[in-house]
């Protein structure tokens, strides 16, 4: 895939990734929602990929980091910090570069969480909070990711 180059809001917080796979994720948790004000749409990216500026990172979980710039607060990405299989796997903001990437839409996490008055055009894979724990064996922790 190609190697994509994107920047926050503001511009402080410059990077550059390698998408993993040519696909948007959509995310309705109640911690994505309250850190983007909506869904948080990503793609995930391959290991190596490379963040410059004023990055702060938030433990939001027990298995998970949140970054975001430290002068604008634009939303970077969200990475798995459990030990395991999806140790280290990186979702990057798709808003962060331009026509995000030029992927598509293709899955909705915690669809059962989702706003009534959310809805995205197309088809394309969706998961509920259950199915989403058991895809990540994470622990159960209520309705956060």
């Amino acid at each position: 895939m190609t190697e994509l180059h994107g920047e926050c809001m503001c511009g402080a917080v410059t990077i550059t990734a390698t998408p993993a796979r040519a696909a948007l994720g959509a995310c309705h948790c109640d911690m994505c929602r309250r850190w983007t004000s909506s869904a948080y749409v990503s793609f995930p990216v391959e290991p190596g990929y490379a963040a410059l500026g004023p990055v702060k990172v938030y433990g939001s979980s027990d298995w998970a980091e949140r970054a975001f710039c430290g002068r604008c607060g634009s939303a970077l990405w969200y990475r798995i910090t459990l030990a395991g299989e999806m140790h280290g796997q990186t979702q990057m903001a798709a808003g962060l570069f331009d026509n995000a990437g030029g992927n598509a839409l293709k899955l909705e996490l915690y669809i059962d969480k989702k706003p009534e008055g959310y809805a995205f055009a197309g088809e394309r894979r969706q998961m509920t909070q259950a199915e989403v724990e058991a895809m990540y064996a994470l622990p159960d922790q209520g309705d956060s990711q």
